[in-house]
């Protein structure tokens, strides 16, 4: 498919003006079209050998940031690579329901790490998210922790070596965090991700739901026993 800028300034995806993405915001594979791009005769001039370009989602009309490659300058268009750079990434999703709020502060900003592929500030974040977590419920929960997460490793069969490397990032934190966080490469880092979700859920989702259903539950019952005392009345 060619892109090219055309001489009015505008954006043509092969034989459309439109193209169809993920948008880093909404997650959805929407239509979008250019919002934003560079004056036409400033590339000519400077011949820059990638250009930025902003184009709307049409699913959440969030404006999405791109970054294109030139290949060849004409008096009538500037050819650009069909392949686009996405400036903007979509950040991993949590349920933060439940999670205390200076767990989620580390939490979140560990997704975003992760997203960008910043891996080794991904696991220390991580890190940090686990000690505020056992800051929090105590040396007891640190152990049921370790317990329930050593079956991630049967269920979802992962090497020893790897799940190895993930449960020193979360449990085995100390005072010298350069010569006791490992460096994580990319398959490490998407297992961590999937057991510190699966850590936070342990710690405060699955408990909370479960008394957030028990209140429900219990206020249904009371709503049916205070009508049929009305109605013995």
């Amino acid at each position: 498919m060619h892109v090219f800028i055309d001489s009015t300034g505008a954006m043509h995806f092969g034989d459309e003006r439109e193209t169809a993405r993920n948008c880093p915001h909404c997650h959805a594979l929407s239509r979008m079209s250019p919002a934003a791009l560079p004056m036409f005769d400033e590339m000519l001039v400077q011949k820059p050998r990638s250009v930025g370009v902003v184009l709307r989602c049409h699913a959440c009309n969030a404006p999405v940031f791109l970054r294109y490659a030139t290949r060849a300058f004409a008096s009538n268009r500037v050819e650009l690579s069909p392949q686009a750079f996405d400036v903007e990434r979509p950040v991993e999703k949590f349920a933060f329901n439940y999670v205390p709020e200076d767990v989620e502060i580390f939490f979140r900003e560990a997704l975003i790490c992760y997203s960008h592929n910043q891996f080794q500030a991904f696991a220390s974040m991580c890190r940090r998210t686990a000690a505020v977590t056992f800051a929090d419920l105590g040396n007891s929960t640190k152990l049921r922790l370790f317990d329930s997460l050593s079956d991630v490793r049967e269920m979802a069969e992962i090497d020893e070596n790897t799940f190895a490397v993930v449960m020193r990032i979360i449990f085995a934190g100390g005072a010298e965090p350069l010569l006791d966080l490992p460096v994580i490469d990319t398959y490490q880092s998407a297992v961590l991700l999937e057991v510190m979700k699966d850590f936070l859920y342990q710690a405060y989702v699955r408990k909370g739901r479960l008394q957030h259903a028990m209140k429900v539950r219990k206020f249904f019952v009371q709503e049916a026993q205070a009508r049929r005392v009305a109605r013995e009345e």
